[in-house]
């Protein structure tokens, strides 16, 4: 449960799906776009969570595709919502770039752009039976998805 040091080939795969829509979005940030809202705490569970994700889906091995049993479903589960981040981004850069438009739900997930990676690197953790990538889900989760919520509440206050 602890992880085989190596590099992750797969975990390079999802830090890339997880970057390049935000190096995108940077330069397209929504207009109305405020960061003072942002909790402090929310913001430190944040940074946390990016630093140890980062790492830990980057060092252990135990990601790496294997011969098809019942436990690469979790890996399929969090491949497909990695997908479904991509096509909310997708959504987010044909419309209009508010803040309103960014944090829609995306088929009944709420705040799509945070939620949905989360959940992916918190199956793939389990996926590879790494303890680091689990807790490092959780921290990030609760730091960026409650971010995202507080967008989310000032966004519909304002509308």
């Amino acid at each position: 449960m602890v992880g085989h040091l190596g590099f992750s080939y797969v975990g390079l795969i999802y830090l890339l799906m997880l970057w390049i829509p935000i190096i995108i979005w940077s330069r397209n940030k929504p207009i109305d776009y405020d960061t003072t809202i942002e909790n402090k705490i929310l913001l430190l569970f944040e940074r946390a969570g990016q630093v140890c994700c980062t790492v830990s889906i980057l060092i252990f091995s135990d990601f790496k595709i294997a011969p098809f049993s019942a436990w690469s479903w979790w890996l399929i589960a969090s491949f497909f919502l990695m997908i479904f981040y991509e096509m909310s981004w997708i959504r987010y850069f044909k419309n209009e770039h508010t803040e309103r438009n960014f944090y829609l739900s995306f088929y009944g997930i709420p705040v799509p752009g945070a939620s949905l990676p989360v959940l992916a690197f918190l199956l793939l953790g389990i996926y590879g039976k790494v303890v680091w990538l689990i807790a490092s889900a959780v921290i990030i989760g609760v730091g960026h998805i409650g971010i995202h919520i507080q967008h989310l509440k000032a966004a519909q206050l304002t509308h």
